[in-house]
């Protein structure tokens, strides 16, 4: 299953390589889970954007569930 949680506003930049970033699937790792998700990804460094938003939701919320196995 791939989970996509792209920002509205998908006109950011890598600050180090100056390119836009765009929609890749990335590997996410926690407590020996892997989850591919569609995140923004800089296509020359491969640096991931997470936006603030999904850290402290959704990603948090998967967090304490994982912590409550």
């Amino acid at each position: 299953m791939k989970l996509s949680f792209l920002p509205e506003d998908t006109g950011w930049f890598c600050e180090k390589c100056e390119l836009k970033m765009t929609p890749g699937l990335t590997e996410l790792h926690y407590q020996g889970n892997v989850f591919k998700v569609e995140l923004l990804v800089c296509p020359s460094c491969g640096a991931v954007l997470i936006a603030e938003d999904l850290a402290v939701g959704r990603m948090l919320e998967v967090e304490k569930l994982l912590e409550d196995k």
